[in-house]
């Protein structure tokens, strides 16, 4: 988050601009919070994650015994929001997939997964604390890979994605929580690209949701009325 003091007028200015995905951001100009729409920010929503530290270059002869301890990572906030929930203590084991944290974020409640195996090390928030965007929550040790050789197999899992892209298959997914308002396509549609195809609610404003590419509707996923999280599937295109 950025803070800035500035005056207008001859009266003084705070304000807090913080950073979320597809191009909104949250401005906070004394004490009262606007979402602002920047287009040419726009990206794909980033869903929470566990950050893997990598492992530093050594010597061969030291590198078994770099490999044998698991490399250390932590679990960040998504969106700027209020913590519910603590649901792990340090020393627990947690899988992949394991909610850790849920936190409130825009009236609505969000489940914090870890993405990897590991050991939780420290937890760093509390049920009621407020949390901004990339504020560490957790932190833990994930489990090593079982050996050096199966790195490289782990690479060709983005190609994964490949087969849909190859066989015509797109979607529309939410940038970050909210409520559907509008849904402004049907199945067999043709639409442009950058037409807009949901307006959902989120931060006390409507956001147009576009289509980064032409194509036909394939499928509508969502009705109005209806609660999203962040990455959901909206709309699917061929």
């Amino acid at each position: 988050m950025k803070e800035f003091k500035f005056k207008i007028d001859g009266k003084d200015y705070e304000a807090q601009v913080a950073e979320h995905d597809n191009g909104v951001l949250s401005v906070t100009l004394n004490g009262k919070t606007y979402a602002v729409e920047v287009p040419a920010m726009a990206h794909h929503a980033a869903k929470p994650v566990v950050h893997q530290a990598a492992a530093p270059a050594a010597a061969a002869s030291h590198a078994a015994p770099a490999a044998a301890p698991a490399a250390a990572g932590s679990v960040t906030a998504p969106l700027p929001g209020t913590i519910k929930q603590v649901l792990v203590s340090e020393g627990q084991k947690v899988k992949k997939g394991d909610t850790v944290i849920t936190m409130e974020a825009m009236k609505m409640e969000n489940a914090i997964t870890a993405e990897a195996d590991g050991t939780v090390l420290k937890v760093r928030t509390s049920v009621g604390a407020s949390v901004n965007q990339g504020d560490v929550l957790v932190d833990f040790q994930a489990e090593n890979a079982p050996a050096a050789a199966q790195a490289p197999k782990a690479a060709p899992a983005p190609a994964a994605p490949a087969a849909p892209a190859a066989a015509g298959g797109k979607g529309v997914e939410a940038p970050l929580p909210g409520t559907i308002k509008q849904v402004c396509v049907s199945v067999g549609q043709d639409v442009a690209a950058g037409e807009t195809v949901v307006v959902m609610e989120a931060m006390k404003m409507e956001n147009n949701i576009t289509a980064e590419f032409a194509g036909k509707v394939t499928a509508v996923k969502v009705a109005v009325g209806d609660q999203v999280q962040s990455g959901q599937a909206l709309v699917e295109m061929a």
